[in-house]
């Protein structure tokens, strides 16, 4: 440990003293990001911090590890390094790289790094050059924030770090990750918003390459290994926010008329701040993330399936987010794609439903109920005796709930407006499910070798990960508006017309409210809460409010306001610049009843 402990403060010192001389350089001649349409910076920004992370890496390596453990992937890493600053200095098309990246990765291949996922030589082969180059441009492609790709690689760089040396100890593969993580953590310091220098694909592709390799040594795979959640999952949970973000704009831009290789402002990193966030806690959010996957991830390493549960919950939590984050609107009106070309009308109609996504989460959601009520029932030995049980029903559960939620009505509400009555409805369908498996299974098994305690555990569950993803973007919606910037918002009503004037407000596109809360005369109401939203007081509350400089817009959503009190608020909000507005009903009879 202490071995891996130097090599990271080694790297970290070499890239802190390297960056200085980089930005410099970059300066001098004249390699600086210049702010795009399509790009998040806003100044010019120097782009050879790429060398701060390769550099220590491949000097310091060959002095610390055996010549002959390291040459091939430092070499192929450092060639990476090469295209990609070849690429910072005179752009390269898309085709050129990734030829460059297919070949490294062949030349990986050929001295036998493999992800041995599967039997067939051949279909590992080329499995293993789609996660080598699909890494390596995930990477490149997540280098779009400041600190987002240097911080994500380093998380994603300790958690790998963290799960092979209980196994492996201190050799090649865990030196060499040791120094990708100083390196990076050493550029991540000029790195952070606002950051004074950009690592360029020099530093992506650099990265992104040696996660893609040094994930290929899981001591858990090889030929005939049976733990499957540790040689498939948990490589692609360590990396799962590259692996998130590139899916996330590849099938956004397919499905938008779009290349995939062209650039844009539609990374899952603009998208959260597109929907409120700053662009530190944009990135935060990412990285905590990240850190998240690589936890599980290398829970999975160990050669346990009590992990397989948590890890799938994650996977489908991750699932809800990406459903919320594609429907945040980054590009131009969806008829305007339309009439260009760029997407069908099916393809329109599949995005805007989304029924398809609800009934595939759905059928994950029973089975990992069902699943889950099992190992929840018995324990050790006792799951292995009923196992067979569980595979014999588990056909005519999940067949069975499908339908009945079907027949209830599960898929015809929003998830946006997941209330109390969809609540009444999943319960229904959850329960008239559970009721029809345990009479189907009476009739064709007799209930032997079945427990009644495991259909419990199963509904209560099901209706915890039904209701919880439904309700997901109700509560991702609130916690985002809660913490956004915009408007002061004060609504003068804290009844039902307030209630629908905060869903109005705060779903205008057009102005961005933050909703302090409400004021209302009626003293019974004062220290409760409306739709979340504190009652801050009476009329006097309000005076205070204004004159403090604390409220920017004031609602009028209540009529018992009086003619005297709203000119005596016109006059106050007017004096201290305050917009007011008042919510008026007006009904309009279209055909009279004769």
């Amino acid at each position: 440990m202490r071995t891996l402990l130097t090599c990271v403060l080694a790297a970290f010192g070499g890239a802190v003293l390297l960056v200085p001389l980089c930005r410099l350089a970059a300066f001098r001649l004249g390699l600086v990001a210049r702010p795009k349409e399509d790009r998040w910076h806003s100044k010019p920004t120097p782009m050879l911090g790429g060398i701060a992370i390769a550099v220590p890496t491949l000097v310091i390596g060959p002095f610390v590890i055996p010549h002959a453990e390291i040459w091939v992937p430092a070499v192929c890493c450092g060639l990476m390094f090469l295209v990609g600053l070849f690429d910072d200095v005179v752009p390269l098309k898309p085709s050129t790289k990734l030829v460059g990246e297919i070949a490294l990765a062949s030349v990986l291949l050929f001295f036998g790094y493999r992800l041995q996922w599967v039997d067939s030589l051949t279909l590992d082969a080329l499995l293993t050059l789609v996660w080598l180059v699909g890494i390596t441009n995930a990477l490149n492609l997540l280098d779009n924030m400041d600190g987002l790709c240097g911080g994500v690689a380093a998380i994603a760089g300790a958690a790998l770090l963290i799960s092979l040396y209980p196994t492996v100890g201190v050799n090649a593969t865990t030196i060499f990750l040791a120094l990708v993580l100083g390196s990076t953590l050493g550029f991540l310091v000029f790195n952070l918003h606002p950051a004074s220098i950009f690592m360029g694909d020099s530093g992506s592709l650099f990265l992104g390459l040696a996660l893609g390799v040094t994930a290929l040594q899981n001591p858990a795979t090889g030929a005939g290994s049976s733990n499957i959640l540790s040689v498939v999952a948990a490589p692609l949970l360590v990396l799962l926010i590259p692996i998130f973000d590139t899916t996330l704009v590849t099938l956004s831009r397919l499905f938008s008329g779009r290349r995939p290789s062209q650039g844009g402002r539609d990374h899952s990193s603009h998208r959260l701040v597109a929907i409120g966030l700053s662009e530190r806690k944009a990135v935060l959010v990412l990285w905590v993330l990240a850190a998240m996957g690589g936890v599980v991830g290398s829970l999975l390493q160990r050669p346990r399936e009590d992990y397989l549960i948590p890890a799938a919950l994650f996977v489908l939590a991750m699932i809800v987010f990406a459903a919320y984050l594609a429907r945040v609107r980054v590009y131009d009106d969806p008829a305007a794609v339309l009439k260009n070309g760029g997407i069908t009308p099916f393809v329109v109609q599949f995005m805007y439903k989304r029924r398809v996504l609800e009934v595939a989460l759905d059928v994950c959601l029973v089975s990992l109920a069902y699943y889950a009520a099992y190992r929840v029932r018995f324990e050790g030995p006792e799951f292995a005796t009923f196992f067979p049980s569980f595979l014999a029903s588990f056909p005519l559960v999940l067949g069975v709930q499908m339908v009945v939620f079907f027949i209830v009505g599960v898929y015809r509400g929003v998830w946006r407006y997941f209330g109390l009555m969809d609540g009444v409805v999943l319960a229904k369908g959850v329960l008239f499910g559970t009721v029809a498996h345990v009479f189907l299974i009476l009739y064709l098994y007799r209930f032997e070798n079945y427990s009644r305690g495991v259909f419990v555990i199963y509904a209560s569950l099901l209706m915890l990960f039904l209701a919880g993803s439904r309700a997901s973007f109700r509560l991702i919606s609130e916690y985002v508006r809660r913490r956004r910037e915009g408007q002061r918002l004060v609504i003068y009503g804290a009844g039902d017309a307030g209630s629908m004037a905060v869903r109005e407000l705060l779903n205008d596109e057009r102005v961005v409210y933050r909703m302090l809360g409400f004021i209302d005369d009626d003293p019974n109401k004062h220290r409760t809460r409306v739709q979340g939203y504190p009652v801050l007081g009476s009329y006097d509350s309000l005076v205070s409010l204004v004159r403090g400089g604390a409220v920017d817009s004031v609602v009028v959503s209540t009529r018992l306001v009086d003619a005297g009190r709203l000119r005596q608020l016109q006059e106050l909000c007017t004096e201290c610049r305050v917009n007011l507005s008042r919510l008026h009903f007006n009904f309009e009879r279209v055909v009279q009843a004769s």
